[in-house]
């Protein structure tokens, strides 16, 4: 059984479809980044997963169920982008009245020390920052012990201790078997987190896979190294295997382009030791995903 399984779905607001026909699939135990630009779709789609909206067409099933069927609460659990509280009641009252709703809690004094919620535990909700109060809705999203968790930008605003903790605890819920679905616009985030990515765009899928296979994909490597300048980039060229470039720019520094594998280094340390040079600082650079984010939405800013 899949974690998650959405298939053809449409969302029309005013007429207009913000989801236009989106499948995709989060496998148990795994953590699926669903990326996008604003506008692209992301948050309506979670939020029919989550049972919060109706599908107008396709098919979404939640741990085999229907997102709006009552016996996914106790199941699944919600990190939404902002709010999920009572204004009045205290970070620690909060997260105790939540864990009381679950036959087998996690420890609430755990989670608030795991997320630094410790210090505010007895200030009301209203009167913590926002990343307090964005750490509280992410252990009130898991103190349950769901089997699925929705995270809608769970890092986002929080400074970096904030946001490590945050990375473990997803790492933690992974290791014990939970799936966990996440919508981020942080590119590190997701190459850290992701076992499965979808890049959705204009309501659509416009790519998906792991990390790897997506920065892979039609990918130009780049490696760079300096030496000795003026040396006889055309021996360099034809020592290469095919498909491969390389040039000297600036002087000293050389860059070879192309799909790179071991046998490309070992072309370039053999012809250097064949010219009598050491190669130095020599590095292998690729596409990182954010790349590929911006080759599939395009780089212009949208209002």
């Amino acid at each position: 059984m899949t974690a998650l399984e959405v298939t053809g779905l449409v969302k029309r607001y005013a007429g207009r479809a913000v989801v236009d026909g989106l499948s995709l699939v989060a496998r148990p135990g795994t953590v699926l980044a669903l990326l996008g630009p604003n506008g692209a779709g992301k948050t309506t789609t979670v939020e029919v997963c989550e049972g919060f909206r109706t599908a107008d067409e396709g098919t979404v099933r939640v741990l085999g169920l229907d997102p709006r069927d009552p016996a996914l609460r106790p199941r699944v659990g919600v990190m939404p982008q902002s709010g999920g509280a009572y204004p009045g009641l205290r970070c620690g009252e909060m997260l105790r009245l939540v864990a009381s709703f679950s036959a087998r809690p996690l420890d609430p004094g755990m989670l608030l020390e795991r997320l630094g919620l410790v210090e505010v535990e007895g200030t009301a909700y209203r009167r913590l920052s926002g990343g307090q109060q964005q750490r509280l809705s992410l252990a009130l999203a898991v103190v349950g012990r769901p089997e699925l968790v929705f995270l809608d930008e769970p890092t986002a605003g929080l400074d970096p201790q904030a946001r490590h903790a945050t990375w473990e605890l997803v790492e933690a819920l992974r290791a014990d078997g939970v799936s966990v679905v996440l919508t981020t616009h942080l590119m590190d985030e997701a190459e850290r987190l992701a076992d499965d990515v979808v890049v959705v765009d204009g309501g659509q899928v416009v790519a998906a896979g792991t990390v790897a296979e997506l920065t892979r994909g039609g990918a130009i490597g780049q490696l760079r190294f300096r030496a000795t300048p003026g040396l006889d980039v055309d021996q360099l060229l034809n020592a290469l295997p095919e498909g491969c470039a390389a040039k000297e720019s600036p002087a000293g520094q050389y860059l070879v382009e192309g799909e790179m594998d071991p046998q490309v280094l070992a072309a370039v340390t053999a012809w250097s030791a064949g010219q009598g040079v050491m190669a130095t600082d020599l590095r292998v650079e690729s596409r990182t995903l954010e790349d590929v984010f911006l080759d599939l939405t395009g780089r212009e800013l949208r209002s």
